[in-house]
């Protein structure tokens, strides 16, 4: 598997677009630096996607990713192709027992498939729109992130990562179910910012 973080927030990403002749389109852009990160592991060799959004790029978070990938695949080896992040590197990363990383050489982004698909979701999902909360960002990316990941089943969907567990919803399932399920959980607050 490959693995990659990719940072999606409420900076507008303006792009071209089409309008009927004479018509110059009308464009919205936002310049609010509020974050979340998406960290995926794509397998080309069976198209299989896991996919989680996490508050920050840290070897926390690494950690809650690869125990999470880990878990969707307990009966394999997985080699992991990362590269070289500070986070992927950390003394305080926790790698499962049925996982290797192996790290990409310097400077080679090219060779690492999920930087594909970082360009596709902000071409198709991203692109000329506005968001008036990272809550909207999240449920825009979530949404994305599923429409990748094979099957229907619950262990495919995206999670989103509270700072004291992780929380599986469905992309279509509310933003006040969901906060009214965190809410009942504890009163840790869902993202820290």
């Amino acid at each position: 598997m490959f693995q990659d973080e990719g940072r999606f927030g409420r900076i507008s990403d303006p792009r071209r677009c089409w309008g009927p002749p004479g018509v110059r389109p009308d464009v919205r852009a936002a310049l609010v630096r509020e974050y979340s990160y998406a960290y995926a592991a794509l397998s080309p060799w069976d198209d299989g996607l896991d996919s989680l959004i996490l508050p920050e790029a840290s070897t926390e978070c690494m950690n809650v990713f690869l125990n999470e990938v880990a878990a969707r695949h307990p009966g394999e080896f997985i080699a992991m192709v990362l590269d070289g992040a500070g986070w992927h590197r950390a003394k305080a990363l926790q790698v499962p027992e049925n996982m290797a990383l192996l790290p990409l050489p310097p400077y080679s982004p090219e060779l690492n498939p999920v930087e594909n698909l970082w360009g596709e979701l902000r071409e198709k999902s991203f692109h000329n729109r506005v968001f008036d909360s990272l809550d909207a960002v999240e449920d825009q990316l979530c949404d994305a992130l599923a429409a990748f990941e094979p099957g229907d089943s619950p262990t495919t969907t995206p999670v989103v990562f509270l700072e004291t567990e992780a929380v599986t919803f469905a992309p279509s399932a509310s933003r006040a179910a969901f906060a009214s399920s965190r809410d009942q959980a504890s009163s840790v607050p869902v993202m820290t910012y």
